[in-house]
Order: structure tokens, then C-alpha cells, then sequence
């Protein structure tokens, strides 16, 4: 079990840890998810697929039966681990609903809300959490990068369309790196990006580091509303590039007008399943306009994660890549 990250071994139960230690699996290091929830199945997620841990065989099986039930008990202490036994310390990240650790992955919160004034105050009785486990694929955006720049030193606005877990997150990361420290192959010399990391996703920082490759040009905005952080990069940090991850109102959608007035490039994600998806959603399919994105790219994981279907031009109405 040592293909897993050791900060993510370290913050389980020990019941967990000591199962998991044990288990005997080939895609291991492969987990996306290890789902904790109370009195059912500890479940885990790769490529997709829900597999459950089998103590008799200790192998993960896609039958349930056989598995390990999650306590209450592991729930509290893994719970206790992720916060460092400190939880009034991680409080506003509770408040989010996900608190991110070494390493960058990320762990969801599940539970009973406390709500104050329409505020957020606390998620109490947690029954259960979701451990994200983050990852970077090296030149993941190999395949995409040359439909995205304009050397020396301009980018296409683009859109990634993607449905969820479909690797949108670790190919934002790899552009933005590439975008950042410039790309010899093509002469483009490395430009000022700001990443609005609204989740944390993109950089995953902990305690204001970012524990991924995000380019030495790069600035974070961490765990900021995206039509806000949009703003405050604009009058502050004099971008070349902004990036965004999951646009999905508006607002945010606002916000990168203003951006594209002040003539900086933009990168950005949507949860969707391709272009006709976005038309038919109100809200949404500004996001098709040709002034503001020039370039498409469609993601599935019909091919594993991270799957480029088609990349369209929208200036010129047409598919310039097909998978």
C-alpha cells in the first residue's frame, strides 16, 4: 500500500491505515478518492469505478460483501489527524466544507451544517469525508498547448469543458506551468499568470505554499470567490494571463469581462459535456462567446482521465483537433 501518498496514509484511522496497509492491489496508486462514511462500506474511486475493501481477500472487489464498515470511531480520529487535533485552527476552511493538506490533496466535509445570519458558522457531526487525492501527470497538456499560444508571450482565451473527474484540474496546472515558465519548443516566453484557486484545487496550497508545480511566473489568490479574486488581480499583480477553475455563474462569468477590458488573457474551466451542453444553459452559454474565448477544449475520460475529445476555434467555427 505504499503507492499511497504517505500524508494520506498518515491521516487515516488506524483501523483504516492498518486495512489499507494490508490490502494486496496492482492500482494502488491509481486511487482518485477514498470515501469514509458512517456504518457503510469504505469505498474507493479509480478510473471511475467504485471498488470496496475486502478484508477476507484483502483486495479491493467491486462486490461489498466481505468489506470494511466505517465507525463512527474512524470517522472522529481521521477527522481529528486531518485538523491536526486543532480543529478551531482549520474553522474557516470547515466553513467551506473541505480542508486541503500537505501535499495538496483535499478532504470534503459531510455533515450538519450550523447556519448564523444566512452565514456558514460550522459543520458539526461529521459523517463523512472525501479524501481527494491530488496528482500531477507531467505533460498532460502536450497534446493541447500549441492550440493554446500565441508566441512570444499571447495565449487564445480558452474554455475547458469537462464532465467531473475528467482531469480538467491537473491540465489547468500543467498549462499554467508551461504558460508560466515558457516553452522553448514553440518560443513562447514565459508570461505573469494569476491563478484564482477558489477550492485550492490548482495549486493546492497548504499554509500558503503551493504544493504543485504551478511556474515560477505564477501567483496564487487562495480560497477566494472567483468574481472577487478576478478583481483584485486586475488592480494588483498586473497579470498577463488570469485562471480560473469551474466558472459557474454570472457573476464569475462577469468578471472575466472585465478582464478580457483590461486586456488580459484568460483559461478557464465549465462542467459540462460539450458545446451544445453549455448553449442550453442560460447561465452559461456567454461562455460561447467568440470575443471572449477563442479556443475549446473538450475533455472525457472515455480513454482514462484527461481524455482530449475535440478542441474547436470559435472565431472560425470549426474543429481544429479530433481525438
Amino acid at each position: 500500500m505504499n503507492k499511497l501518498p504517505e500524508e494520506i496514509i498518515n491521516s487515516l484511522s488506524t483501523n483504516i491505515k492498518e486495512s489499507l496497509l494490508n490490502v494486496r492491489s496492482n492500482f494502488t496508486g491509481d486511487i482518485e478518492e477514498i470515501r469514509l462514511r458512517i456504518n457503510r462500506p469504505l469505498m474507493v474511486c479509480v478510473n471511475n469505478k467504485d471498488y470496496f475493501l475486502n478484508l477476507r481477500k484483502k483486495c479491493f472487489d467491486l462486490d461489498y460483501k466481505d468489506t470494511y464498515i466505517v465507525k463512527k470511531e474512524d470517522i472522529e480520529h481521521t477527522f481529528q489527524l486531518i485538523c491536526k487535533y486543532s480543529i478551531h485552527s482549520f474553522l474557516d476552511d470547515i466553513k467551506k466544507g473541505f480542508i486541503t493538506i500537505r501535499g495538496g490533496h483535499r478532504v470534503g466535509i459531510g455533515g450538519k451544517v450550523i447556519i448564523e445570519e444566512n452565514n456558514i458558522k460550522n459543520i458539526k457531526h461529521i459523517s463523512s469525508l472525501n479524501i481527494r487525492i491530488s496528482k500531477e501527470v507531467l505533460n498532460c497538456s502536450k497534446k493541447v498547448i500549441k492550440y493554446i499560444i500565441k508566441p512570444p508571450r499571447e495565449i487564445y482565451n480558452t474554455l475547458i469543458i469537462s464532465p467531473p473527474q475528467c482531469g480538467k484540474t491537473t491540465l489547468i496546472r500543467d498549462i499554467v506551468k508551461k504558460i508560466s515558465n515558457g516553452i522553448k519548443e514553440y518560443n513562447f516566453e514565459g508570461v505573469k499568470v494569476a491563478v484564482i484557486d477558489e477550492r485550492n484545487e490548482i495549486s493546492g496550497s497548504y499554509l500558503g505554499v503551493p504544493q504543485r508545480d504551478i511556474g515560477f511566473r505564477t501567483d496564487i489568490i487562495e480560497s477566494c470567490p472567483k468574481d472577487i479574486g478576478v478583481m483584485m488581480v486586475l488592480r494588483s499583480m498586473s497579470p498577463n494571463v488570469i485562471v480560473t477553475d469551474e466558472i459557474g455563474n454570472s457573476k464569475e462569468i462577469k468578471s472575466l469581462y472585465n478582464a478580457l477590458n483590461g486586456g488580459v488573457g484568460l483559461i478557464t474551466s465549465v462542467h459540462g459535456y460539450g458545446i451544445e451542453d453549455i448553449q442550453n444553459r442560460k447561465e452559461l452559454n456567454n461562455l460561447l462567446d467568440k470575443e471572449l474565448f477563442k479556443r475549446v477544449i473538450i475533455l472525457s475520460s472515455r480513454k482514462g482521465p484527461g481524455t482530449i475529445e475535440k478542441i474547436y476555434d470559435l472565431e472560425e467555427k470549426r474543429c481544429i483537433f479530433v481525438n
